[in-house]
C-alpha cells in the first residue's frame, strides 16, 4: 500500500507539535513505541518522546521550525526533510538564559508506518555550531 500522502504527514507533524508548541500532539502522529535517535541517543516511548520535546521547547522561546524542503521515497515508508530553527535563548544547550536570538539547521529522516503512523526519527542538528556561538562572549 502506497503511502502517498506522508510528506503531508510529517509536515503536519511539525506544524501541529513543534510550531504549536503542543507536545500532547504527538499522540495524534506516532505510534506508542516511537523511536528518536537524536545524535546517537535513542529516546524510547511516546511518553519519553513528549518529555524530550517538551524540556527542548523550555530551552527555546519562541521557536519556530520552517521546513526547507521535505521529500518521500517512492512507497512513501521514508521521509527526508531539511528544515531551519528559530528562537531566543532561554538556556539551550547548557548555556546562560540571555534571549538571544538563535538559529540552527537540521534534517531529520521518518520511518511511516502504511497506516500513516510515524515509527521512527533520526535527527542531526547543528548543534555545534549554535553552541559556539552561544558560548561566544555577546557583542
Amino acid at each position: 500500500m502506497a503511502r502517498s500522502n506522508s510528506i503531508e504527514i510529517v509536515e503536519a507533524f511539525w506544524e501541529q507539535v513543534w510550531n504549536a508548541h503542543d507536545p500532547q500532539k504527538v499522540d495524534d502522529f506516532v505510534v506508542e513505541d516511537f523511536v528518536i535517535t537524536n545524535a546517537g541517543e535513542a529516546i524510547e516511548g511516546r511518553e519519553n518522546f513528549k518529555a524530550w520535546i517538551t524540556a527542548f521547547l523550555d530551552k527555546v522561546d519562541d521557536f519556530r521550525l520552517e521546513v526547507i524542503e521535505t521529500f518521500q521515497n517512492e512507497d512513501g515508508s521514508r521521509v527526508a526533510s531539511r528544515w531551519h530553527a528559530h528562537g531566543r535563548n532561554n538556556g539551550v544547550l547548557g548555556t546562560e538564559p540571555d534571549g538571544r536570538p538563535i538559529s540552527f539547521s537540521g534534517t531529520a529522516v521518518w520511518a511511516v508506518r502504511e497506516d500513516g503512523k510515524l515509527l521512527h526519527n533520526w535527527v542531526e542538528r547543528a548543534s555545534w555550531e549554535l553552541y559556539q556561538r552561544l558560548a561566544a562572549s555577546p557583542a
